[in-house]
């Protein structure tokens, strides 16, 4: 007998309640305290929400986050898969790189942001911020996939002599890019939360956490949550866009059956 529920039918299902219950702890959370400036209704956040749409500097300010957004999420992937190459080619470097690494996984943002407006501007310091945030991670997601590729299939191919060049590209990329395609989408997310996070502190001008700031002092609540929930929604719709990704690439690799 099948199964009622497919695994895949009952996380929609679990996701789902989970929104739901969300939403009514909104809507009880609102009607307890009965106050805009506290917690804005759902009804006027809603309405907000979709006047933004129809706003040019909206539109502008929120481009400019994605742009500075995906800068940054590049730069850190770049940079850790350098240094991550170079960890697992070389264990003097491996051992050079972990405090460093440690260092920047521990610094406070706040701190970071302070002196990076010492040191550069309102559009800079964001990105800076998020890179150093992003960098690290990338590099512990990147070595701890490179150390999970099959050491057996490694030691054949020193065995045989094989050039390095064709163990990279045809042993460590298929391996690793799995791995790779499951954590970027949750890695732009993040960087997506902390580059308006560090624009807020920063007063951006043309940015997300400009806008948040702006309805923030206005006591615009309806249009501060408004704003917080299209910056969660653009979370979802990147994680959920490279997870479509990634079973993609896992039915290129390993066939229709392996995939999910």
């Amino acid at each position: 007998m099948k199964k009622f529920f497919s695994a895949r039918k009952l996380n929609i299902i679990l996701s789902v309640s989970a929104i739901v219950l969300m939403w009514l702890v909104w809507i009880i959370s609102y009607y307890s305290v009965k106050n805009d400036y506290i917690i804005p209704s759902f009804s006027a956040t809603v309405k907000s929400f979709f006047l933004c749409f129809a706003e040019s500097g909206f539109w502008i300010a929120f481009c400019m986050t994605a742009l500075r957004t995906f800068a940054a999420f590049a730069v850190s992937f770049a940079a850790a898969a350098l240094f991550a190459a170079l960890s697992v080619s070389f264990k003097g470097a491996s051992a050079f790189l972990k405090p460093i690494m440690v260092f920047l996984r521990t610094v406070p943002t706040l701190a970071v942001i302070l002196v990076l407006l010492v040191w550069t501007n309102p559009e800079a310091a964001p990105v800076a911020v998020t890179f150093l945030v992003l960098f690290p991670m990338i590099y512990s997601q990147l070595t701890a996939a490179a150390d999970g590729v099959d050491k057996k299939l490694l030691q054949m191919v020193k065995v045989y002599g094989i050039k390095r060049s064709d163990v990279i590209r045809k042993i460590y990329l298929p391996q690793i890019s799995v791995s790779v395609f499951s954590q970027t989408g949750a890695n732009i997310s993040l960087g997506l939360k902390i580059m308006i996070s560090a624009e807020v502190l920063s007063l951006t001008y043309r940015s997300l956490g400009g806008l948040m700031q702006s309805a923030r002092g206005y006591l615009e609540m309806p249009r501060l949550a408004a704003l917080t929930l299209v910056a969660v929604f653009a979370g979802l719709f990147i994680d959920a866009a490279f997870s479509q990704l990634k079973r993609i690439n896992a039915k290129w690799l390993y066939g229709e059956k392996n995939a999910d």
